[in-house]
């Protein structure tokens, strides 16, 4: 499979893209529960690859794959498989192409705010390789994200940083923490009549394990910060506390699980 989809996507790259759809429409896996992420990343890191070489016609493909008119294809089909591909090949190249970043980081931005459930995890999987090549910069790029009005950017913001691989270091699972603070503390602003949307939901749900994969990395700080948010009495941010302490990565924790537990009761 390897073989075939390289040489489609050399053959895309010089302009003939269509075969490559096709090709990636046919082994999207959708409709279905999840798509061919795997396939989704081959084809990134083939782009990437041949992005110094033939960078006009990398972009442009990533483009013709991820343009705007993406949010309108239709959820769970296959023509949301070449969106998802074209996204993360996005955030593949501009870790490999750093004068890309910007760009990628508004077009990451707008996805942001789709509606697929799928569409997101691929944007959260391209924040993703920035961080891994470039963790400052990317974070601010999730710090503007974090701050933003809209429900589904905080989420995209949270949701990129919760991979416990790239949380080793210190410095970066402090600076996570502090991505689920502003996420948080923007929720205690939010009034109650706008909190019955989809959206919010949708971040609400996000907030239920990405506190758990921050505070696995960071246990003295994480957990502080849960008995803090304990004492806001605020339902919402009650619910995802109580969700957080339910995850296995957590388990070992149970005396500063308890702690938190009896501030909720």
């Amino acid at each position: 499979m390897h073989d075939t989809l390289s040489s489609l996507v050399e053959r895309a790259i010089a302009g003939q893209h269509r075969p490559l759809e096709f090709y990636l429409r046919e082994h999207s896996r959708l409709p279905g529960s999840r798509p061919n992420f795997e396939l989704a990343n081959d084809f990134a890191y083939l782009m990437a690859a041949a992005s110094a070489k033939h960078r006009n016609n990398v972009l442009s493909l990533i483009y013709t794959f991820s343009s705007p008119d993406g949010m309108l294809a239709a959820s769970d089909m296959p023509s949301e498989f070449i969106i998802l591909c074209g996204v993360i090949a996005a955030g593949a190249c501009a870790a490999a192409q750093s004068e890309w970043r910007e760009q990628v980081a508004g077009m990451l931005s707008h996805y942001a705010c789709s509606r697929s459930g799928h569409i997101t995890e691929a944007v959260a999987t391209a924040f993703q390789h920035l961080l891994g090549v470039d963790a400052p910069t990317t974070m601010s790029y999730l710090s503007r994200l974090a701050i933003s009005d809209s429900f589904l950017q905080q989420r995209a913001a949270i949701a990129s940083i919760a991979e416990s691989r790239l949380l080793y270091g210190t410095e970066l699972a402090e600076g996570a923490l502090q991505l689920q603070r502003t996420v948080l503390e923007h929720i205690l602003q939010v009034p109650l009549s706008e909190r019955k949307c989809e959206d919010f939901r949708v971040l609400r749900r996000t907030l239920g394990y990405t506190l758990s994969v921050v505070a696995a990395a960071l246990p003295a700080k994480g957990f502080a910060f849960m008995r803090e948010c304990a004492l806001w009495n605020d339902s919402d941010v009650n619910w995802i506390l109580r969700e957080n302490l339910k995850k296995k990565r957590l388990a070992k924790y149970s005396q500063e699980i308890a702690v938190v537990t009896e501030l909720l009761t």
